[in-house]
């Protein structure tokens, strides 16, 4: 089934790309989701022309693309995120992303193939986004993604401030718990083991007497 994608899409793709996927997935997931529309005829003719007039806003020349390098060069990018207390996104930033907010700041097109993310962020952090602004001409735009109403650590700070899940250390967490449960169950054991032995000491006399009690069982007091 061909549809057009209204947002980008993990493993499908971008905003705007026409797609074949399978019918069950575009009705069940994609559809109802709002994250694609039906591509029928006149709206394939909307998208292509909506990507032509795109077009023209781009660095048509080598001189264009060095003049938005260097503006690109001076820019920072600040996307604030709904974001765990571990630092992982509810969500994503995509190249969709980089793009409109390109646009929204700076008026500057570039076409979100050539925003080289290999995937999409998915924690808070600083990145260096490189994009290929014209052939020959490729700079990186510094983005920051913010938690909501909070903002990053200082750069010189260690990474496990900005990264608590690369920090943490569950498996020792573990160690210890498991140690302390061989402690306590060796204790049991020991107890356990303890018990017995004196069960048996107290049991010895009873079952087995000595041989000096006979004698004194069998002695009579003198006559009177």
């Amino acid at each position: 089934m061909r549809i057009i994608l209204l947002a980008d899409v993990d493993n499908v793709g971008l905003r705007g790309d026409l797609v074949d996927v399978a019918p069950g997935f575009a009705r069940n997931y994609l559809l109802p989701r709002r994250l694609a529309e039906n591509a029928t005829a006149g709206r394939v003719a909307d998208v292509r022309r909506r990507d032509e007039q795109r077009a023209r806003q781009e660095a048509r020349t080598h001189e264009q693309a060095e003049q938005i390098a260097d503006t690109l060069t001076k820019t920072v990018l600040r996307f604030e995120v709904n974001a765990g207390p571990t630092g992982a996104l509810f969500g994503s930033v995509t190249a969709t992303n980089i793009v409109d907010e390109l646009w929204r700041t700076r008026r500057i097109r570039v076409d979100r193939r050539k925003v080289d993310l290999a995937e999409p962020i998915k924690r808070i952090g600083r990145y260096e986004i490189p994009i290929d602004v014209f052939e020959d001409v490729r700079v990186e735009v510094k983005t920051l993604v913010v938690p909501e109403g909070g903002e990053l650590p200082p750069e010189d700070e260690t990474p496990a401030a900005v990264e608590p899940e690369a920090s943490a250390e569950p498996a020792a967490t573990v160690d210890t718990g498991a140690l302390e449960s061989a402690a306590t169950a060796d204790a049991v054991e020991a107890g356990a083991v303890e018990a017995e032995a004196a069960a048996a000491e107290a049991e010895q006399p009873e079952s087995e007497p000595g041989p000096e009690a006979e004698p004194e069982a069998a002695a009579e007091p003198p006559a009177e």
